[in-house]
């Protein structure tokens, strides 16, 4: 048992020196067979590369002028149309209708919000939701910039209830579609909706009180 155990040992001190002289294994080197470790991939909402954060200064600061300049155009072309004329005054209206002092204040604060919920969605990361909210969010203001030169300028009134019939369910659209990309860009505009809805009645009012002069 004791010369087994010496040669036991022996071989252990054997084993022992020549790791020793063979130094600090390397890692195991890379061959063709083993699978390239593929990177993460972003989850949108997770502060990604992907996410608004990353917009630069200027990207936003330019997105904030165009759409607030587009909504300044589509304002400053319909208050030109609509200053007070003799023709409107003599116009048979709903009594539902406000006072002419009444909606530059309402559309003052009705436009800021639109601008602001245009800019919210274009500030999320790309999605085929926020392209078409943006669409959406074009092809109401377009209608909206369309409504007072028909009205107030060409003396038009059947023509903008059919612009004015349009925008409700536009807007709607947007909204809905908005809601899947920035849920506060949708609320933004549901007080537009309503006097979208509101406006478009006062318009349907008139062509109908009017009918025999229209």
């Amino acid at each position: 048992m004791n010369t087994l155990t010496m040669k036991g040992n022996g071989a252990a001190v054997q084993n022992g020196v020549r790791d020793t002289q063979r130094g600090p294994r390397l890692p195991r080197a890379r061959t063709s067979m083993t699978p390239p470790r593929q990177p993460v991939p972003p989850v949108e909402g997770d502060g990604g590369p992907a996410a608004s954060g990353q917009r630069s200064r200027a990207s936003r600061v330019a997105a904030a002028a165009i759409f607030g300049g587009l909504v300044l155009g589509a304002s400053a072309l319909g208050a030109g149309a609509s200053k007070p004329k003799v023709w409107y005054r003599t116009l048979f209206k709903s009594k539902a209708n406000p006072p002419s002092q009444v909606f530059g204040p309402v559309w003052a604060v009705l436009y800021s919000a639109i601008a602001l919920s245009g800019y919210r969605v274009w500030s999320q990361p790309p999605s085929p939701a926020r392209s078409r909210a943006l669409g959406l969010w074009a092809a109401q203001l377009a209608l909206n910039a369309s409504w007072s030169p028909l009205f107030f300028g060409a003396h038009k009134p059947k023509a903008s209830a059919a612009v004015a019939g349009a925008m409700v369910p536009t807007i709607a659209a947007y909204s809905l579609t908005a809601r899947k990309v920035d849920r506060p860009a949708a609320a933004l505009m549901l007080p537009y909706l309503g006097w979208s809805a509101f406006a478009a009645y006062l318009n349907a009012q008139i062509v109908r009180k009017n009918a025999f002069r229209l």
